[in-house]
């Protein structure tokens, strides 16, 4: 028996059965996702929008003081005075512009004091004097871990 030689390219035409498997897909997809909005409209949910405060949000405007063993005193990584100064006054003055400007802005100035534990306590009261001259009266503590 012999078979018919077909030719090595033939026209095979425009092929209908791959898109009526696609159309029923999508059908299909639609049809599930219809099922799904109607029962987010029986539910009556609704998407969140816009969320309005009864109170005013506080912002809180933080600054880290930093005394090392050698008694240097640095605010937010910058070196105020000599170790030697007592009345500290390029931090006071400092101090007192950054509670000026935390006033005008209606935040509140906290100062973070990070003590080093070698460090001398006559240099933390002089930071401390600093900042009641300044007139900053929120002030945390911390210490600085020195377990090396």
């Amino acid at each position: 028996m012999r078979f018919p030689v077909q030719a090595s390219n033939p026209d095979v035409g425009f092929q209908i059965a791959p898109m009526i498997d696609v159309v029923f897909v999508i059908l299909v997809f639609f049809m599930a996702l219809a099922a799904q909005i109607r029962i987010e409209q029986i539910l009556q949910t609704k998407l969140p929008g816009l969320a309005v405060a009864s109170t005013s949000t506080e912002f809180v405007d933080e600054q880290i003081l930093q005394v090392d063993e050698a008694g240097e005193v640095t605010l937010n990584d910058e070196v105020y005075d000599s170790p030697s100064s007592h009345e500290l006054p390029q931090l006071t003055s400092t101090l007192g512009q950054l509670k000026a400007s935390s006033d005008a802005a209606k935040s509140k100035l906290v100062v973070t004091l990070i003590s080093h534990p070698d460090s001398p306590y006559y240099r933390t009261i002089d930071v401390l004097n600093s900042l009641a001259v300044a007139g900053v009266t929120n002030v945390t503590f911390t210490a600085d871990d020195a377990t090396e």
